[in-house]
């Protein structure tokens, strides 16, 4: 009966696209340790280093001696709790909105929020380079999926304008790619959408801590908050806890409160990890200095590559480094391992074929001396 499982795994191995797990036995600081070896991270992203920050982890600490470890129950059973409640005040306040729904996951608040939102009688339109929990929620929703090329408004506008059959019609879009670390136009995006009578959501996963001078993410960064109607983002990345939420109206928040079938139908977060996430966003508010050190290392690193005249400055934390060729792509990420450097090779699926790459990642943790390290060792591919 498993048979067809071993030909997959086989074909995988065969192909290059078999993917072992990396075990980490220790994380301090930018080094990770892996069978006993040292090495220089740069594919998390703890953009600001908080996964680790004295105060975050005492929050957790105290948290869990007054609330144990796990919640118990969803939500809506008995698993929720204060911490939850002032978890998603915070997010609104911080992302300015009226209020915010926490989700386990971030890949869970883009499934619960599209497909409470659409049906069959809608049309999502989404760009090419949307991350896999968009599109997967695009696919759950029946709604009819239409997909512009990457950052292209001319072909969003030829869709929106050949769409005013459906009775609602969503664009969705990351803010920041997480594949190719470039911004998407939202206020192009906001425009059109004002025009067309569209509705607006963006993923702000790896914006959120990142952009903006207060590190509420692409809307500030843009200087647009409040014109996009949906914001959805992640307290996994920048800050360095778990869980997803969207962040909008009171009524879009009831209606998913209600609707959202992953956030009805799962246990909630543990109450830790919600004032673990507190904490880490009162240091985003309160301690801009993270977010400098951040990107002055991403100025460093983009001076440094330009300096020997290698690949173009990055707009974000995230540089894709493209290859090409899968196995190639593998072989330069195992060197750069022996070499002391834990650089990911992203490959199909992930990215399409042909486009394979080292995914590439700078954080407030990295040295300079790191950096040129990463960049010495990147001029020799």
């Amino acid at each position: 009966m498993l048979e067809f499982i071993n030909q997959e795994l086989e074909s995988l191995k065969k192909s290059g696209l078999y993917r072992p797990l990396k075990t980490i036995e220790k994380i301090d600081g930018s080094k990770i340790y892996i069978d006993g070896k040292e090495l220089i991270c740069f594919c998390s992203n703890d953009y600001l280093g908080l996964s680790n920050h004295p105060k975050v982890k005492k929050m957790a600490i105290e948290t869990i001696k007054e609330f144990g470890v796990g919640a118990g129950a969803s939500r809506l059973i008995s698993g929720n709790t204060i911490i939850h409640e002032e978890l998603e005040k915070k997010i609104a306040k911080f992302k300015k909105r009226e209020s915010a729904i926490v989700f386990s996951t971030g890949y869970m608040a883009n499934i619960g929020a599209i497909t409470a939102l659409t049906d069959e009688k809608d049309t999502i339109i989404i760009d090419r380079l949307n991350h896999a929990s968009i599109i997967d929620a695009c696919k759950l929703s029946k709604a009819r999926l239409q997909v512009y090329s990457h950052k292209d408004m001319i072909a969003l506008e030829k869709i929106l304008a050949k769409s005013d059959k459906y009775k609602k019609r969503l664009i969705v879009t990351d803010s920041i790619f997480s594949m190719d670390g470039d911004i998407a136009p939202l206020p192009q995006i906001a425009k059109l959408a004002k025009k067309y009578n569209a509705i607006t959501m963006i993923d702000c996963a790896h914006a959120t801590g990142v952009l903006g001078e207060n590190g509420r993410g692409a809307e500030e960064h843009f200087g647009i908050e409040g014109q996009i109607d949906i914001v959805m983002g992640t307290l996994s990345k920048a800050v360095g806890s778990l869980g997803g939420f969207i962040a909008g109206s009171f009524e879009l928040i009831d209606f998913l409160r209600n609707k959202a079938r992953s956030f009805i139908y799962t246990t909630s977060l543990p109450p830790s990890i919600c004032a673990a996430s507190i904490a880490a966003l009162e240091i985003i508010e309160n301690e801009p200095q993270l977010r400098k050190r951040l990107w002055d290392n991403i100025g460093f690193f983009n001076r440094r590559r330009a300096a020997i005249n290698r690949d173009p400055t990055t707009e974000t934390p995230i540089i894709p480094i493209i290859i090409g060729n899968e196995e190639k792509t593998m072989g330069i990420s195992r060197k750069l391992f022996e070499d002391g450097l834990f650089v990911s090779g992203i490959r199909f699926p992930t990215v399409a074929k042909g486009e394979a790459r080292l995914r590439i990642t700078i954080t407030a943790n990295h040295s300079k001396k790191e950096l040129e390290m990463l960049s010495n060792l990147l001029a020799l591919i």
